[in-house]
C-alpha cells in the first residue's frame, strides 16, 4: 500500500471547522432574515385583520394618505396602536424572559413564574387604590418600582442558607412571593368597587388601545432595555459557566447581575404598565430562540425580541376572529404556553440551560 494511501487511511474524513462554524452562522442569518420576514407578515396582518378586514391596497392608501374615511379611523385609532404595543410589549417580554433566564440560570425562569410581573402588578393595584393614579406614565413608574422590588426579594429569599443562587430555590422563592402579591392585589381591588373596575379591565392582559401614546411612551424605555441586555450577552455566556469560571474569564457577575436586574426592571415594568400581566410568553419565547440558534446568548436574545413580537400578534389575532367579541391577548397565550410549559417540565435535560 502506498504511502498516499496509508495517510488517507488514518485521517478520518472530517470537515474542516472553519466549514461547520460557517454553515452554523449561515444557517442563523437564515433564520434572522426569515423571522424578520415573518414579523412583518404578522404585524401587516394585524393592520388588515379585525371585525372589519381590510384589503393591502386600502392599508397602503391609508398610510400614504391616499384614503380617509372608516378606514383611516381604524387603522390610526385602533389597529396602528395596538399593533406597536403588540410588538414592544412583546420585545419586551421576550429580553426579559432571555435575560431572566440567562442569570439565572434556570431554564423555567420567567418574569411570571418568578413573581417579577406580579410584583409590578400588585405595585400598580396600590397606585390605583390608594393613589388615585389613572395615567400611564403612573402606570410605568410604579409597575417599574413593583418589578424592581420583586426582582430584590426574589433573588434574596432564593439565596437564603448558602449565599449561592439556586435555581429550584429561585423558582420556589418566586412562585411563593408572586401568590402572595397576586392575593394582595386581589384584596386590595375587592374592598374598592371604583378601583375593582379599573383593575380588572387593566389585569387581564390586552393589547386592546386606541391611542398612539402607550405605544411611543414605552417605546424608548423598551429599546433602552433590549440594548443593555444586548450589550452584556457575551459576558452571559461566561456567566452561564458559574461565577468563579467568569471572573476567571475576565467577566464581572456582580456587574452583569447588576445590569440584568436594571434592564429587566425597565422591560417588565413597560410591558406590565402597557398590557397587563401576560403569561407563558417570557418563557417559552428564549426556548424556541435556544432551539433554532443554539445556546449563544449574542444570538438567543436578539432572535427573543424578533419572535415574541410574532407570537404575540398572532396571539391578538387569533382572539379577534376566535369568536364574535373578542378573546383577551392573555387568554390566548395561556392555551398556548401551558402545553409549553408541561413539555419543558417534563423534557431530559430541563434542569440546565
Amino acid at each position: 500500500m502506498s504511502s498516499n494511501a496509508l495517510a488517507r487511511e488514518k485521517i478520518p474524513n472530517t470537515k474542516p471547522l472553519n466549514t461547520t462554524t460557517s454553515t452554523t452562522s449561515n444557517k442563523r442569518y437564515a433564520w434572522l432574515l426569515a423571522s424578520i420576514l415573518l414579523l412583518f407578515v404578522i404585524m401587516v396582518a394585524s393592520l388588515c385583520i379585525g371585525a372589519k378586514p381590510l384589503s393591502i391596497d386600502q392599508l397602503w392608501n391609508v398610510l400614504i394618505g391616499k384614503e380617509h374615511g372608516i378606514a383611516e379611523i381604524i387603522i390610526f385609532e385602533g389597529r396602528l396602536p395596538r399593533t406597536l404595543n403588540g410588538l414592544f410589549v412583546g420585545m419586551a417580554l421576550g429580553t426579559s424572559g432571555a435575560l431572566i433566564q440567562a442569570i439565572t440560570r434556570n431554564p423555567l425562569a420567567d418574569p411570571g413564574i418568578l413573581g417579577v410581573n406580579l410584583g409590578a402588578s400588585l405595585a400598580i393595584a396600590i397606585a390605583i387604590v390608594f393613589l388615585g393614579a389613572t395615567q400611564l406614565t403612573e402606570f410605568f413608574y410604579y409597575a417599574a418600582l413593583g418589578a424592581f422590588l420583586a426582582s430584590l426579594l426574589v433573588y434574596f429569599v432564593g439565596s437564603m442558607g448558602g449565599g449561592k443562587v439556586d435555581p429550584l430555590k429561585l423558582t420556589l422563592a418566586g412562585v411563593a412571593i408572586g401568590a402572595v402579591f397576586g392575593g394582595l392585589s386581589s384584596a386590595l381591588t375587592l374592598f374598592n368597587p371604583v378601583a375593582f373596575d379599573q383593575v380588572r379591565f387593566w389585569s387581564v392582559g390586552s393589547l386592546d388601545i386606541r391611542t398612539l401614546s402607550v405605544p411611543l411612551f414605552i417605546a424608548p424605555v423598551v429599546i433602552v432595555g433590549c440594548l443593555l441586555a444586548v450589550a452584556i450577552t457575551p459576558a452571559l455566556n461566561a456567566f452561564s459557566l458559574g461565577d468563579s469560571l467568569a471572573a476567571a474569564l475576565g467577566s464581572k457577575p456582580a456587574r452583569i447581575q447588576v445590569v440584568g436586574l436594571i434592564a429587566i426592571t425597565l422591560l417588565c415594568g413597560a410591558a406590565t404598565a402597557a398590557a397587563g400581566p401576560i403569561g407563558f410568553v417570557s418563557l417559552m419565547m428564549p426556548h424556541i430562540a435556544r432551539w433554532m440558534v443554539g445556546p449563544d446568548q449574542r444570538w438567543i436574545i436578539p432572535f427573543s425580541f424578533i419572535l415574541t413580537p410574532i407570537l404575540l400578534l398572532s396571539a391578538d389575532i387569533i382572539g379577534r376572529v376566535l369568536i364574535t367579541g373578542e378573546l383577551r391577548v392573555s387568554i390566548v397565550t395561556a392555551f398556548i404556553g401551558a402545553p409549553i410549559l408541561i413539555y419543558l417540565v417534563r423534557r431530559k435535560g430541563a434542569t440546565g440551560l
